[in-house]
């Protein structure tokens, strides 16, 4: 390394003459960007808060869509960080932003108080410049763009030099965005070719209103001194106390979480762990098990000496170690560490507070001390703060989060925020882990660490404000259809049905052909009232989009009050989508003729999220119909489920669809429509119901009322599925028939947990593998199951999926009290996961279903050819955030390839 130093050119000292030019040739470029900008605030100003609202939606949506994109562009052109986790700070930034800004009045009159005859109204501060860092430059962008134009601002971007492609690409998506939702041209601009003049120049220029500031101390400290007014944050260099009466578990899951998020780069990452002296021993021994290596003493000055260069501040991140791996910035530093390491401890003295190693580390490494009193803790907090980060954010684990001692810590610390029981990282910038602090990417630091301001950067006013942030579980609900109706001929409450005068049934041609749908005509036909009724009558397997245009074409001629599903899963579906086409189509004119219009509104629809409540694109509420689902296959739950699949007429994409409004109003669970359903569909929805209940049961979200549902119905199909499969209708027996009963059970409380639990990575996979290579939905579902149990099933150094309700990670576990429940025998939870991952193969076996992709005709090629397609496809999908273990591109690349 020192010889291709030695070898580098070195750098051209330019004379005072060519600095001066260079600083005028900056100006003027500058007064060109300020000119058009001028323009568009001049034009914003004058935009509704109805205008404004719809640009910023169009912006959260393009944010997101391109999530993944920008993760790996900014990925690619830094070399730093985490892809999957960049994606979540791009997702992030569009999807929990624009939720929390969407219902901010920001034009006009904002409040109004009669009594005291005050009016609040909002007016735009200018032309703000926008500084981005390194470290989040397309999360930042979009989050700062978004910002913007809810305040009908206009902004200039100063990006960071080895993040300007990405930083670019954030811009212009959601600057594209905005423009074709009717913002005004130029409100978003960039330089084009960074520079420190370039910089200078557009923080210093008269016109700019306000700096948002986010990046390294030199940058924000030019900005303060800039003479214009910034919004900037201040070094970070958190710590968290861990006291006495902790969860352990839970402190160390939330520890490692947070360091290895994005690698550590994430400004409210921990830095240093405070330790009480009771516990300290154990804390060290499990985040070891788990995946960190604590360094040996005598290699702390090699990674110091590499790691650390001194500044002003003390010692500074050298500029190529933000955002690596912990591997990686050993090998650089000349020490070896063990496979299966990543996140570095150093036991440090607090007398030593200002050595390299306490200070901000942007990477997997974290300090370690050791405190005998709360009090002690308190000092030494706060001596790391004094020397690095003052009034950024500190953390403290604790066992109750009532403990009157939270709020002494918290008066003590100089700090903004204090974050308690939750990972920093994740947990600082809000939203996610806590309600207490606006979703933001911008920090600010307060009085303390020399700062404008002392929240999270967001819409309203600057103020002081310290946070206290408790950690919260968001609160689990259980959504179902208004009524469910099981047992044989449960079909007759068709004839009791209220408001049913126009009935549109939606079929297979097996249903029409073999006498289901004249079964049900014959209940509306003993109604005392006579009820109209329309059939759509050739629903396909795996129906496609376009299928359901055409359904929902015929729905808008015939004008029903009332939908009736009838069929497996395609029928189920296909209606579903049907149905809420032909209702969106009364609010949207003309949509039902415009096929792109179409499809651009189910890229939309299908678009992933972390928390269904809040995603960006919401599913219109029903005022015409009422929605009657009688399924005749006992595998998808879809007549009690928020779930459809559609596929893609071109790409052959599987679309999973999900909202509450694709929840049936009824569901008829009969069970003398399965009895001569073939072999090979009770094989596939079988097992698809198995996959349902087995991710419902170990979803992060998952909960004391879904799992007790998942776990009668794995019984159910256990105990059931083999006789139901064997059954002969030719030959009909009490065994048989009970057997295809209980499996018809089975599918409607496997789906009762998945509506409110979710599932997981198992159907992310098969959604991809079925739509690309043709496969029944529940033979690509029994393919998947047992690697995705294997992969879920781990202990030690596991990436846990971040949800708030889940405190420690617990999948192994989950599935050995499956097996538990299930009678099965072993010693410890991995022998259970073994036998359970067996007698599911044996399971599946029993119905004829070959578990491998090749054994179902899928070519080595084909296969081949497609696997990089279908990485992101996974990862994309929208089941894959309810997984436990939160899955990289390169684990679902291995998962895919072990399916074959």
């Amino acid at each position: 390394m020192a010889e291709a130093i030695a070898k580098k050119p070195a750098k051209k000292v330019l004379t005072p003459e060519e600095k001066a030019e260079l600083q005028t040739q900056a100006e003027k470029m500058t007064e060109v960007l300020i000119e058009k900008s001028q323009k568009a605030l001049s034009e914003f100003s004058t935009f509704s808060q109805e205008q404004v609202d719809k640009i910023v939606a169009a912006m959260a949506l393009a944010g997101s869509e391109n999530s993944l994109l920008l993760a790996h562009a900014a990925h690619d052109e830094t070399g730093r960080g985490v892809v999957e986790d960049k994606d979540t700070k791009n997702r992030f930034a569009s999807e929990s932003v624009y939720n929390a800004i969407k219902f901010d009045k920001t034009v006009g009159v904002i409040s109004e108080d009669k009594i005291q005859g005050k009016v609040e109204l909002a007016a735009p501060l200018g032309i703000l410049a926008g500084i981005v860092p390194t470290t989040n430059p397309t999360s930042t962008t979009i989050f700062k763009s978004m910002l913007t134009a809810k305040t009908r601002n206009t902004i200039i971007f100063a990006f960071h030099p080895q993040a300007q492609k990405a930083s670019v690409l954030a811009a212009k998506i959601v600057y594209d965005a905005a423009v074709k939702a009717g913002a005004p041209e130029n409100f978003i601009q960039w330089i084009e070719k960074p520079s420190l003049y370039a910089t200078s120049a557009l923080i210093q220029n008269p016109h700019i209103a306000s700096i948002l500031a986010t990046g390294g101390p030199s940058m924000v400290n030019a900005a303060l001194k800039s003479g214009n007014p910034s919004m900037g944050v201040g070094a970070g260099n958190g710590a968290v106390y861990i006291d006495a009466t902790v969860d352990t578990d839970r402190a160390v899951s939330d520890l490692l979480l947070s360091k290895r998020f994005d690698n550590g780069m994430i400004c409210a990452t921990e830095n240093s762990a405070v330790i009480q002296a009771l516990i300290y021993d154990e804390i060290l021994t499990k985040l070891q098990e788990q995946g960190a290596y604590l360094v040996p003493k005598k290699d702390y000055k090699k990674i110091a000496d590499y790691v650390f260069k001194p500044n002003a501040e003390g010692f500074g991140i050298a500029g190529p170690v933000a955002g690596m791996s912990g591997r990686w910035i050993a090998e650089q530093a000349g020490v070896k560490i063990p496979d299966g390491k990543d996140v570095l401890l150093f036991e440090l003295d607090q007398k030593n507070i200002g050595e390299a190693l306490s200070s901000e580390k942007l990477s997997p490494l974290l300090s370690i001390y050791k405190v005998e009193k709360r009090e002690e803790a308190i000092e030494t907090v706060q001596s790391l703060l004094n020397y690095q980060g003052a009034g950024h954010n500190a953390a403290i684990q604790i066992g109750s989060q009532d403990d009157p001692f939270i709020k002494e810590y918290a008066d003590a610390i100089g700090a903004s925020r204090i974050l308690v029981n939750q990972p920093d990282s994740i947990g600082g910038v809000g939203d996610i882990y806590t309600d207490a602090m606006r979703p933001s990417l911008t920090l600010g630091t307060g009085s303390w660490g020399k700062n404008s301001l002392s929240h999270n950067l967001s819409t309203y006013d600057l103020l002081n404000i310290k946070t206290v942030a408790r950690r919260r579980n968001r609160p689990q609900w259980v959504r179902l259809p208004k009524e469910v109706y099981y047992e044989a001929n449960a079909i007759t409450y068709l004839q009791d049905l209220p408001t049913i005068n126009r009935a549109f049934i939606v079929a297979d041609p097996g249903m029409v052909q073999f006498g289901f749908v004249g079964r049900v005509l014959g209940q509306l036909e003993l109604r005392q009232e006579q009820v109209e009724t329309n059939i759509y009558g050739s629903v396909k397997p795996d129906p496609t989009l376009s299928q359901a245009v055409e359904i929902a074409r015929q729905m808008a001629d015939f004008k029903p009050d009332t939908v009736i599903l009838l069929g497996g899963g395609s029928a189920l579906d296909a209606g579903k989508i049907g149905r809420f086409l032909y209702e969106y189509s009364t609010r949207h004119e003309g949509i039902l003729e415009d096929d792109e219009a179409i499809k651009e509104l189910f890229l939309e629809l299908q678009q992933k999220f972390m928390d269904i409540r809040k995603r960006i694109v919401k599913f219109y509420h029903a005022r015409l119909t009422q929605m009657v689902a009688i399924p005749t296959t006992s595998g998808t739950g879809s007549e009690v489920t928020p779930f459809a699949v559609i596929t893609d007429d071109e790409t052959h994409v599987k679309y999973p669809l999900a909202d509450y409004e694709l929840t049936p109003e009824v569901a008829i669970v009969d069970p003398e429509f399965v009895m001569t359903v073939p072999q090979h569909t009770v094989s596939w929805s079988g097992l698809d119901a198995l996959s349902h209940a087995l991710e419902s049961y170990v979803s992060v979200m998952a909960s004391e009322f879904t799992r007790p549902w998942a776990l009668q119905a794995i019984k159910l199909i256990f105990d059931n599925l083999t006789n139901s499969y064997n059954y002969d209708p030719k030959h009909p027996t009490k065994e048989g028939q009970n057997a295809r009963t209980k499996m018809h059970y089975a599918s409607t409380l496997a789906g009762m947990s998945f509506a409110n639990a979710f599932l997981g990575l198992n159907h992310s996979l098969a959604h991809k593998t079925g739509g690309e290579f043709g496969l029944p939905h529940g033979m690509a579902i029994a393919i998947a199951m047992p690697h995705v149990i294997k992969f879920n099933a781990v202990t030690g150094n596991v990436k846990r999926t971040p949800y708030p309700r889940y405190e420690t990670y617990t999948a192994q576990k989950d599935y050995a009290d499956i097996a538990r429940y299930l009678g099965l025998k072993g010693e410890t939870d991995a022998e259970l996961v073994d036998v359970l991952i067996a007698e599911i193969k044996k399971l599946a076996a029993s119905v004829g279903v070959n578990q491998t992709l090749s054994g179902n005709g899928v070519s080595k090629h084909d296969f081949d050819t497609k696997l990089e397609k279908m990485i992101d496809l996974v990862y994309n999908d929208q089941c894959t955030p309810g997984n436990p273990r939160q899955p990289s591109l390169a684990e679902i690349r291995q998962l895919l390839k072990d399916q074959f």
